[in-house]
C-alpha cells in the first residue's frame, strides 16, 4: 500500500500483488503475541532472540535499544534467513517518541531501511516520524517488500483515540498502532470500546500501558487487536506495565481467551504483588472453567464498578481498602458480610446486579480451629479494617475474648463497641499475654512499609497469625518463631478464602491443593530472588 498515486498511473505488478497480500500473508504467519527482544550489545541482543524463537516465531527487536543498532542487522539477517518460520518487527523508537535512540529522523529511517533489506517483515515507524518526513520517503522502506506499522505512544494518558487514528489513515499502513498509557480502570474500556469500533477499518493492535492497564493487555485481543506485546522474561519489559510471554500464556492463558471466556479479577490498592491472578488462573485451568483472573488496580470504587459494568467483570475478589466500602454498591449481601460490614467476595448476576460474600470469616476461624479451642481464648488482632472485622466478629462469634489495637484508636472503639470486643493500648503489651496474635493490618506485607508494627519483647503468645501472606516469613511470623512461638503463615487464609470464592463464581469444588502449591512456590521463588539481590558479590 503505497503513499498517493499520480492520476493514471497504474502500480507495478509485484507491487500490486505485494501491497494486496503483504498484511494478509503476514497475519496468516503470527500470533496472538510478539515478544519484545532487548539487548545492551548485539551479542546480548542475538543471544536472547535465539532463546525466544525456541518458543515464539513473532519477536520484535528493539533496535534502539543499542548504542549502534546497524551492527546487529548482519547477524539479524542470518537467523531470519536459517529460521524462515520466524516473523520480524524492527523497531527503532527515538528519545523524543519514548524510545531510546538518539540519533535523528534520517538515521532512525536509515536503519529501519538496511532491516528491511536484512529481511525483516515489519517496520515500525512513529507517527511523529511519518508526520516530519517528506511525501515518499516511507516508500523506500516498502520497496524492500517489509509491511509498515505506525505507531502512536501516549505515556500520559488514554484521550482522543480516533483522533489519532484518523492522522494514521492517510498513510495506508499495512498495521495500525496505537499505545496510550491507563491511569483509570475505565481507561481500558475505552481502549477496547475503540478496537470494537474501528476493527474492520484496519489491521489494529491496540493496548494501555501502566499498572492498570493489564485488562487491555489480556482482553485487547477480543476486542479486536490483531496482537499484544509480551516481555521476554520479566525485568525485560519495554513499556510500562508489560506482561512477560510465560505469564500471559501460563497463567493467563491469553491464546485460549475469546468472546465466551469469563472475567474475573481482584481489585485493591496496592495489588501489584497479588498472587491471586496465579492462584485463581490455576483453578480455572484445572477444572476446565473458559474464565481468567486479572490484578485490578483500583484507587477508586467508582472507577472499578464502571469497569466491571461495562467489560462486563463476572465476579471480584476485594482486598484492601475497599472491603468496607463496596458493600453500598451491593443489591444483597450474606448475613456474615452484613454483620462484619465488610466484604471480600462479589458476583455479578445476569441483570448486573452485585451480590455480597464473605469469605475471610471462616478462612481466619477455621486455621485457628484445628490448633486450639477459640471459646474463651484471649485473643489480640491488630488493626480495624475489612480483614480485621472478619476476624474480631468471626472470634467473637466462637466465644473468644478479643483485644483490638489499632493505630488510630478511634477506629478500634468504634469496632470494638459493634463487636462486643474491647480495646487494647501498645504500652500494656510487653506485660500481657495472650493465646493467639493476629495480624490484619497491611504492615510486612511485600512492598508495604512499616514491616512490622510490634517489637519481639511485645509477642507474648500461644499462637501467632499473620494475615499477610506475601512474603511467607513476614517479620512477625520470624519473630515469633525466634520465640519459639508457632505459627500460622497467612497463605492458609488466603488459599482457603480464594477456595470458597472459585466455589461461590463457579459452582465447583476448588482444586484446593493445586491452589496451595502453586502459592508457595511462588512464594519461595520470590524469596529465592530477593535472597540472590542482596548477596555481596564476590570479588571477582
Amino acid at each position: 500500500m503505497k503513499g498517493p498515486q499520480k492520476v493514471g498511473e497504474a502500480p507495478a505488478p509485484r507491487e500490486r500483488i505485494l501491497s494486496a497480500l503483504s498484511p494478509h500473508f503476514i497475519r496468516s504467519r503470527i500470533g496472538k503475541l510478539c515478544v519484545a527482544i532487548i539487548g545492551s550489545t548485539p551479542a546480548e541482543m542475538m543471544e536472547k532472540a535465539v532463546e525466544a524463537v525456541r518458543e515464539n516465531t513473532f519477536i520484535e527487536f528493539r533496535l534502539d535499544y543499542l548504542a549502534n543498532p546497524l551492527t546487529a542487522l548482519p547477524k539479524i539477517k542470518q537467523l531470519l534467513g536459517e529460521r524462515s518460520e520466524v516473523t520480524a518487527i524492527a523497531t527503532c523508537r527515538r528519545v523524543a517518541t519514548g524510545g531510546k535512540f538518539k540519533g535523528t529522523i534520517a538515521a532512525e529511517l536509515e536503519i529501519l531501511e538496511k532491516a528491511a533489506t536484512a529481511g525483516f517483515h515489519l517496520v515500525d515507524v512513529e507517527l511523529q516520524t511519518a508526520e516530519a518526513l517528506k511525501q515518499g520517503q516511507l516508500d523506500k522502506l516498502r520497496a524492500h517488500g517489509a509491511a509498515l506499522i505506525i505507531s502512536y505512544h501516549d505515556f500520559t494518558t488514554t484521550k482522543d483515540l480516533d483522533g489519532i487514528f484518523e492522522r494514521i489513515l492517510p498513510y495506508e499502513p499495512e498495521f495500525v498502532k496505537i499505545v496510550s498509557t491507563a491511569k483509570t480502570l475505565a481507561d481500558n474500556v475505552t481502549m477496547m470500546r475503540f478496537l470494537e469500533r474501528t476493527r474492520d477499518m484496519a489491521n489494529l493492535i491496540g493496548i494501555c500501558m501502566g499498572d492498570q492497564g493489564i485488562i487491555s493487555r489480556v482482553l485487547g485481543l477480543r476486542a479486536g487487536s490483531i496482537f499484544t506485546f509480551a516481555a521476554a522474561h520479566p525485568g525485560e519489559e519495554t513499556g510500562p506495565g508489560q506482561i512477560s510471554v510465560r505469564t500471559l500464556r501460563e497463567t493467563y492463558r491469553i491464546d485460549q481467551v475469546d468472546a465466551a471466556t469469563r472475567v474475573y479479577g481482584v481489585a485493591g490498592n496496592p495489588i501489584k504483588h497479588s498472587l491471586s491472578p496465579l492462584m485463581m488462573n490455576t483453578a480455572f485451568r484445572r477444572e476446565t472453567v473458559n474464565a481468567v483472573f486479572l490484578a485490578l488496580q483500583a484507587t477508586k470504587l467508582n472507577d472499578l464498578l464502571t469497569l466491571v459494568r461495562e467489560v462486563p467483570v463476572n465476579g471480584l475478589a476485594i482486598t484492601m481498602p475497599l472491603k468496607e466500602e463496596i458493600l453500598q454498591h451491593l443489591e444483597k449481601t450474606d448475613p456474615l458480610s452484613e454483620k462484619v460490614g465488610a466484604c471480600n467476595t462479589v458476583v455479578r448476576s445476569q441483570d448486573g446486579k452485585l451480590y455480597g460474600f464473605n469469605t475471610d470469616v471462616a478462612a481466619i476461624v477455621r486455621p485457628l480451629e484445628r490448633r486450639l479451642p477459640l471459646k474463651d481464648a484471649k485473643i489480640l488482632v491488630l488493626g480495624a479494617g475489612g480483614a480485621a472485622r472478619a476476624a474480631v466478629f468471626g472470634l467473637k462469634d466462637k466465644g473468644a475474648e478479643v483485644f483490638i489495637l489499632n493505630r488510630t484508636p478511634e477506629t478500634a472503639q468504634k469496632l470494638a463497641r459493634q463487636a462486643k470486643a474491647k480495646t487494647f493500648r501498645r504500652d500494656q503489651l510487653a506485660k500481657t499475654n495472650f493465646d493467639v496474635i493476629i495480624n490484619a493490618t497491611p504492615a510486612g506485607m511485600h512492598g508495604v512499609k512499616p514491616a512490622s508494627i510490634l517489637d519481639a519483647k511485645e509477642i507474648n503468645a500461644r499462637l501467632v497469625f499473620d494475615l499477610v501472606y506475601n512474603p511467607i516469613d513476614t517479620p512477625l511470623i520470624r519473630m515469633a518463631r525466634e520465640k519459639g512461638i508457632p505459627v500460622v503463615t497467612g497463605v492458609e487464609m488466603f488459599v482457603h478464602q480464594g477456595a470458597r470464592q472459585f466455589e461461590i463464581w463457579t459452582g465447583k469444588p476448588a482444586p484446593e491443593d493445586d491452589m496451595l502449591r502453586v502459592v508457595v512456590h511462588a512464594l519461595r521463588q520470590q524469596a529465592e530472588a530477593a535472597k540472590q539481590a542482596t548477596k555481596p558479590e564476590s570479588g571477582h
